[in-house]
């Protein structure tokens, strides 16, 4: 199974997923220093059964018997099998979103930060192709509000990645003609297609096949070699 990213907090307050009441022990936990990793093998355990079961046929009681606690310590901390969903991919996107943003912020010719953000979502895109797999596959059985939230926040990445398409253009560094909300779309669908043919122990790392797909996009936004430029 590829790497998991480090899963944090959701931002706000009261008891989403992925948090839990200060100062509260779970139920179905018995030792006070073992609750701090419970949510961590929720979401493993998730993540490995509805990669190899399905969502729709992993019960929430096999979740729970594979990490070791009970339901109360699942609802204390996830309110349903929904929220597990949707923490599983919510984790990965928040790491890409907080990468992206640093990235965006250098100050480096654009090209480089273009660059560098078309590799980087690439190889989080691997490093969590569980994740990703699942969600891709799932997503349809989110509840509506669920689902209009995760498309507003990866609307969000794309229209900075967009953003800095768009800032290449203007500085006459790629050419004008590509629309660059299609960029987006056209890059970002090779992307979440990965989860269809990338394997770890294929003959790519995942920085190869980052660079590989770093280099096709930019490649296909510069303004082609006038006679005389240099090479």
């Amino acid at each position: 199974m590829a790497r998991k990213a480090t899963s944090g907090s959701s931002g706000g307050g009261g008891t989403g997923p992925g948090t839990a009441r200060a100062g509260a022990t779970a139920p179905g936990t018995t030792a006070p220093g073992a609750t701090a990793a419970v949510p961590e093998r929720l979401l493993a355990e998730a993540t490995r059964l509805f990669a190899e079961r399905g969502y729709d046929r992993t019960s929430v009681q096999e979740i729970v018997e594979a990490a070791g606690v009970t339901k109360g310590a699942l609802y204390h901390y996830f309110g349903s099998k929904d929220d597990l969903l949707h923490e599983i991919y919510g984790r990965v996107l928040r790491l890409q979103t907080e990468r992206l943003d640093a990235i965006a912020a250098r100050p480096v010719p654009v090209t480089e930060r273009i660059a560098e953000a078309a590799a980087d979502v690439v190889v989080t895109s691997i490093q969590n192709l569980d994740d990703t797999k699942i969600f891709f596959r799932s997503i349809h059985q989110l509840g509506p509000e669920k689902q209009k939230a995760v498309r507003a926040e990866r609307r969000r990445y794309h229209e900075t990645f967009r953003a800095l398409i768009e800032e290449g253009q203007r500085d006459g560094l790629l050419r004008p003609e590509p629309r660059p909300d299609l960029v987006v779309d056209y890059f970002f669908g090779s992307v979440h297609h990965l989860g269809t043919w990338y394997h770890a122990d294929g003959p790519l790392t995942a920085e190869q096949v980052a660079a590989e797909f770093s280099d096709l996009l930019l490649h296909s936004l510069r303004p082609p070699a006038t006679p005389g430029d240099p090479t």
